[in-house]
Order: C-alpha cells, then sequence, then structure tokens
C-alpha cells in the first residue's frame, strides 16, 4: 500500500465499517420500528411531510435522528480538533470507541417506546463513523451509505472504458468491493437480528472493534 495512505484509509478499516454500516441500516428497519438511521434524507423528507400534516408527533419522531446526527458530526469535530496532535492514540480511534460505547448501551434498550432513542443513537454513531472516515486510499467514500459510493465507482469505470486507466478500474473495483461488504452487513444484519432480536446489534462491536486494532498496528 502506498505509505502516503493513511491506515484509516485502508480498504481494510473501509471493509469492516461497511461491513458495520450496512447492519446499522437493516438492523433499525428491522428491529426498531422500520426506520433507516444511517442517512438523513429519508428523514428529512418525511419531517417536511410531517409539517405539512401538522403531526407534532411526526415532527418530533423525524426531527429527533436528524439532530442526532447533527450532533455525531460536531462530537467529531471536536474530538479531531482536540486529540489530533495525540501520539498515544489517533483520533478516529477515539471515535470508534466512543461508537463503541454508544452501541453497548443500545444493545440493552428493549424494543417498543425508546425505540425513538435508539434511532437517534444510531444516527448518532453512523454521522460520527461517517464524517471521521471520509477517504478511501486517497478518494472521498462512506461507509454508512452507499448512492455516492456507487457514483464513484460507476464514475470511474466509465472513465477506465474511456481512457484504459488501470487505476481508474482499480479505484471503480473498490468502490464496488465496498459497496459489496455494506449488503453483506445488511443481510448479517437481517439473519441476525431475526434470530436474536434487539440486542443484535452488539455484533456491529466486532467490525468496529477490529478496525480500532488495525488502526493501532503502525
Amino acid at each position: 500500500m502506498d505509505n502516503k495512505i493513511q491506515t484509516s484509509e485502508s480498504m481494510k478499516v473501509g471493509i469492516l465499517l461497511a461491513l458495520a454500516g450496512g447492519f446499522f441500516d437493516i438492523y433499525s428497519y428491522v428491529a426498531r420500528g422500520k426506520v433507516f438511521a444511517n442517512a438523513q434524507t429519508g428523514n428529512m423528507v418525511l419531517f417536511g411531510l410531517k409539517i405539512a400534516e401538522g403531526d407534532l408527533k411526526g415532527v418530533i419522531y423525524y426531527a429527533v435522528p436528524i439532530m442526532s446526527f447533527v450532533a455525531g458530526i460536531i462530537l467529531a469535530e471536536v474530538i479531531r480538533n482536540r486529540y489530533k496532535e495525540n501520539t498515544n492514540i489517533h483520533w478516529r480511534q477515539i471515535v470508534l470507541i466512543v461508537e463503541m460505547l454508544v452501541v453497548f448501551a443500545v444493545m440493552f434498550i428493549p424494543r417498543g417506546q425508546p425505540d425513538l432513542i435508539v434511532n437517534a443513537a444510531i444516527s448518532f454513531v453512523c454521522s460520527v463513523q461517517v464524517q471521521s472516515f471520509r477517504k478511501l486510499k486517497g478518494s472521498g467514500f462512506a461507509t454508512t451509505m452507499c448512492t455516492g459510493n456507487l457514483r464513484s465507482a460507476t464514475d470511474a469505470l466509465f472513465n477506465y472504458r474511456k481512457t484504459k486507466d488501470r487505476t481508474m478500474l482499480k479505484k471503480s473495483i473498490d468502490y464496488y468491493i465496498i459497496i459489496g461488504v455494506f449488503i453483506l452487513g445488511a443481510i448479517a444484519g437481517g439473519i441476525l437480528t431475526k434470530a436474536v432480536g434487539y440486542m443484535a446489534v452488539g455484533f456491529t462491536l466486532v467490525p468496529i472493534g477490529a478496525a480500532v486494532g488495525v488502526m493501532a498496528k503502525k
């Protein structure tokens, strides 16, 4: 791997976090009221719809995860600015440890009324992750949503067909691998959530913890 590429931008870390990202999305849908907590576009649309309908309860229901997502981005930036010069632990490792603590707490919140809190917590977790891990081998990508990844993968593939530049082909393949892993995470999330129930979110601690370990190796 190119020495200029940080470990946080490596395929290993990207794959591990994409696996968790796919799991989070299907978990919130299957176990927590059919809500996709990773990306906020749908929540914003439904937030607007509830305002139009005059449904105050619905407005609050969709506003909470949106604001939680915003809070996660802010926290990620606070951690980055405070610990970016720390030589003992990388600030992105701190972000992932915070993420793991939130996931661990979510494991013990039963289904029902607290689902709004859980979806907000998952939105928070996904926002700190997507804000902190924004590059794959130097190129922009996301680990908790795949629309941008799909666009980048297809764009790189088209450029390869046009220029025959094999770096474009490799870039396209990397993106499609991340997309495939995200889908695998969703598959695992669906199977394990149906088998184990609301505590299945704890399985995401494995790839996230592994990412912390990968980044610890110099």
